[in-house]
Formats: C-alpha cells, sequence, structure tokens
C-alpha cells in the first residue's frame, strides 16, 4: 500500500485516482502509523513553503517521513513536496525543509529569460541528467510533463536526475537513495505521468544508491 501523505495541503483525489488507475491502492492519510505501515509514501503539495513546512510540523508529520526515509523506506515527493525535501527555501522568508536532499528552493525569476512568464506553467519536455534514472524507466527522454511553479531547486545538481529547459534548464526532478522528488505534476501528465508513478510502485527497496 501506498501512503498519501495529507497535511493539508494538495489536491490528494487526483493522486489517489492515478494510483488507482495503474493498478495500485493507495490511501490519503495522516495517520502516522499508516504511514510507518505503507510499503512507500509520497508527499505531495501546492500552495507556499512556509505554510506546507509549519503543517508538517504542527502534526509531526516531519519526523515521521525523516525516519522512513532513514529506514530505507521509497519516499517521492511531488511539487512543493519536492521542494520540502531539500535543506531550506527563500520562497517569502528562508524557511527551512526536511534536509533529506542537500540544495536550496529559489525563485527562477533570476535566472530565467525576462520574457519567459511566471509561474512556469504547462508542458515541458524532461532532459535527463546522467545514467537513467529507475524513475524514468517507463518514458523515454524528450516525454513531456506538466508544471506549475514559481520556485524551483538549486545548489543540489549532484542529486538532479532530470531539467526542463524554461529558458534555463531548471530542476525538474531530483533522488537520493530512497528519496526521490519531481517539481513537475505525474498525476497531471497524462500517461506518461502514469508510467512513472507506476515505476515508482515496482522499485524494490535497497536497490538504489
Amino acid at each position: 500500500m501506498i501512503a498519501i501523505i495529507d497535511y493539508g495541503v494538495g489536491n490528494l483525489f487526483s493522486l489517489k485516482c492515478s494510483f488507482a488507475a495503474i493498478g495500485h491502492e493507495a490511501a490519503v492519510t495522516g495517520d502516522p502509523g499508516v504511514i510507518r505501515s505503507a510499503e512507500r509514501i509520497v508527499l505531495p503539495g501546492v500552495g507556499a513553503f512556509a505554510d506546507a513546512a509549519e503543517k508538517l510540523r504542527a502534526t509531526g508529520l516531519d519526523r515521521v517521513v525523516k525516519e522512513e526515509a532513514a529506514r530505507g523506506k521509497l519516499l517521492l515527493g511531488i511539487c512543493l513536496g519536492m521542494q520540502l525535501l531539500l535543506d531550506r527555501s527563500e520562497e517569502y522568508g528562508l524557511h527551512e525543509g526536511l534536509g533529506l536532499i542537500p540544495g536550496e528552493i529559489k525563485s527562477i525569476a533570476g535566472v530565467i529569460n525576462p520574457d519567459y512568464k511566471i509561474p512556469h506553467m504547462g508542458w515541458n519536455a524532461l532532459t535527463f541528467r546522467g545514467e537513467k534514472h529507475p524513475l524514468f524507466s517507463g518514458i523515454h527522454e524528450g516525454d513531456y510533463v506538466y508544471f506549475v511553479h514559481s520556485f524551483a531547486g538549486f545548489e543540489c545538481d549532484e542529486n538532479v536526475i532530470a531539467t526542463a529547459d524554461y529558458g534555463y534548464p531548471l530542476t525538474a526532478a531530483v533522488a537520493r537513495g530512497n528519496v526521490m522528488g519531481t517539481q513537475f505534476h505525474p498525476e497531471k501528465s497524462g500517461e506518461v505521468g502514469l508510467r512513472i508513478l507506476k515505476a515508482f510502485c515496482e522499485m524494490k527497496e535497497g536497490t538504489l544508491c
């Protein structure tokens, strides 16, 4: 069973439906016991980093996520959930993340072509970094996925597994061992997104480095 963490942010219904579409049971839950008993964890999120981080801390789910990640359980952060995996964010102040993947969240305004609109919203092609990560085993480089964001991961190059060109190669996905994150929304990315979720469901603990 997959635990989709419910901490008060994100559209969780569409994510649960996406897992159902590929034949995998997922529970939307804020219960630490259910999360600990799950085979793998998804940390979703939309909105402001500070608000989401505070809600995670207030519920104690930040500790649960870090403890389960330390045990080697497969963890996937999506959109804001991916951003929370990093050390900190500069979104409207300086806010601490979970620190599971080194890096910082910063505005894309300072790096993209000024002719490009913010937020970065819509379909963009993925460019893989290094050896193709198992999360992308069912898709091809150049496949399109759906983004909605104004902030992105920086100073995390050694853990970037995919980028998307938006006048600058923005971080599209990161991974460090059993902890992974996508800035894009697999659940909104059609068949390509479903294949990414399927790959996540089929990974085995201890097979990643």
